[in-house]
């Protein structure tokens, strides 16, 4: 059986990547995928819905329906299982708002930069992706809410496990829309969650907290994770993807700081893209390093192997590693 010959398909489909964000977003704006899902399913309804011409809404869901965010027989379109879910508005894992953030200026010109931060070895320091009180990180908070609900819950699930009604405090660091310790304290009507975060962002997880009803149990601490006083005591601290825009020393000091607020017998739990150690699989994980090579001066998508010294560096012992099933996401233990 012969080879398949070299073909360019590969080099234009990688090359041309941008139209396909340019035509979901503007899919998202004109709120194609909710006219769909309210039974608007051919190009002259789809378009009056939409408030675009016909033609114009026939070629866009024709190009959606290549793409895979929705199917087509004879003249009519459907939504996908996951596009149902995750792009129509009135669903409750509507994450649309996310093109707000991904979609941003300030992301696509980290990339109109990438050459530079290769050759530097990663982003400008003053590239602004990690200043204080950054407007981007509410967009982030308010855009990406949908997408992290069901990881919240099995995060909370899997650390709560059997002590659903133990009381427990938990501290989210670096929290946004505070979805991963709302979680613990739906779960577990004992526990009480300190969010900590900036200012601006914090008022997002208090939003949250406010429509999930555990807003008696929900507190805030603002400001640096580097340096606000977090107290003491707690028995989970959170660190969902935040120790990936970090150099390893940095994560170090962190980790020191957190060990320090837990009680004994505490335990941090890291929620973080992990590649294994061939660093290409599993794929979302292992591309997830070129993120942050473009947006952070030294953040990487670091392996267990990286990960197990720096907790141990700050006095963690019994340091775990688990896939999260069925997120796209790994999970790094430490017990005090």
């Amino acid at each position: 059986m012969s080879e398949r010959p070299p073909t360019p398909m590969l080099f234009f489909e990688t090359i041309n990547a941008f139209q396909r964000s340019a035509v979901l977003k503007s899919a998202i704006e004109v709120d194609l995928f909710t006219a769909i899902a309210r039974g608007q399913n051919r190009a002259e309804t789809i378009g009056a819905a939409c408030k675009i011409p016909g033609r114009s809404a026939r070629i866009l869901a024709d190009y959606l329906t290549v793409l895979g965010f929705l199917t087509k027989s004879g003249e009519a379109y459907a939504l996908t299982a996951d596009s149902a879910t995750f792009l129509n508005r009135e669903s409750p894992a509507y994450v649309g708002g996310a093109v707000e953030f991904l979609w941003s200026p300030h992301m696509r010109e980290q990339f109109e930069h990438l050459t530079e931060s290769l050759r530097a070895g990663g982003a400008p320091e003053d590239s602004g992706s990690l200043n204080p009180e950054d407007e981007m990180w509410v967009r982030f908070a308010r855009g990406m809410a949908g997408l992290f609900g069901m990881p919240a819950e099995a995060l909370a699930r899997r650390v709560i496990g059997a002590e659903t009604n133990t009381p427990m405090r938990v501290l989210d660091v670096a929290a946004g829309h505070g979805l991963y310790g709302i979680a613990f304290a739906r779960l577990n009507p004992n526990a009480k969650v300190v969010a900590s975060d900036w200012r601006n962002v914090l008022a997002v997880a208090q939003e949250n907290a406010q429509k999930a009803g555990v807003q008696d149990r929900h507190s805030t601490i603002a400001g640096s994770a580097f340096d606000v006083d977090w107290g003491g005591d707690y028995d989970v601290i959170l660190l969902t993807n935040f120790l990936h825009h970090f150099r390893p020393e940095e994560n170090v000091r962190l980790l020191k700081k957190v060990h320090g607020s837990l009680k004994a017998g505490g335990r941090v739990v890291a929620l973080e893209f992990v590649p294994n150690e061939d660093r290409i699989t599993p794929p979302t994980s292992a591309a997830f390093a070129m993120t942050m090579l473009a947006t952070t001066p030294g953040g990487d998508a670091y392996t267990f192997a990286e990960y197990g010294p720096m907790f141990r560096e700050a006095g963690f012992g019994g340091v775990e590693f688990w896939n999260l099933e069925p997120t796209m996401q790994q999970v790094v233990v430490g017990r005090k």
